[in-house]
């Protein structure tokens, strides 16, 4: 437990450093608007309920994926290969400038502020 409380403090100083990087606030802004429309889509074609429409959508973009869950028609397929190609690569970065923030805090706030 004590860990995990740990590494909670250190990914919430990594989060809180990466919040002042504008670079962080635009890839979380469009990963939540990913996560938006991902979800959205899965409860209105698939009829998921959202949170687990919101699930998918996370595991999907995390690569981990849902081993109960396929999209049951061809326009979801084809929305979730879309899908998996433009979000993952935002998610990732997001979770890359999150560790920046976590392992290199002073890196982050020397790329904003340049002398």
């Amino acid at each position: 437990m004590i860990s995990f409380l740990m590494t909670l403090k250190r990914l919430l100083k990594g989060i809180f450093h990466a919040l002042k990087d504008p670079k962080f606030l635009a890839l979380f802004i469009l990963t939540a608007a990913t996560l938006l429309s991902g979800t959205l889509f899965y409860t209105r074609v698939e009829g998921l309920h959202w949170i687990d429409a919101l699930y998918f959508c996370a595991v999907t973009l995390t690569t981990v994926g849902h081993p109960e869950f396929v999209p049951t028609t061809g326009f979801s397929k084809a929305f979730t290969v879309i899908y998996m190609y433009a979000g993952i690569g935002l998610t990732f970065a997001m979770i890359s400038r999150i560790t920046a923030g976590i392992l290199f805090p002073r890196k982050l706030q020397t790329e904003e502020n340049p002398e």
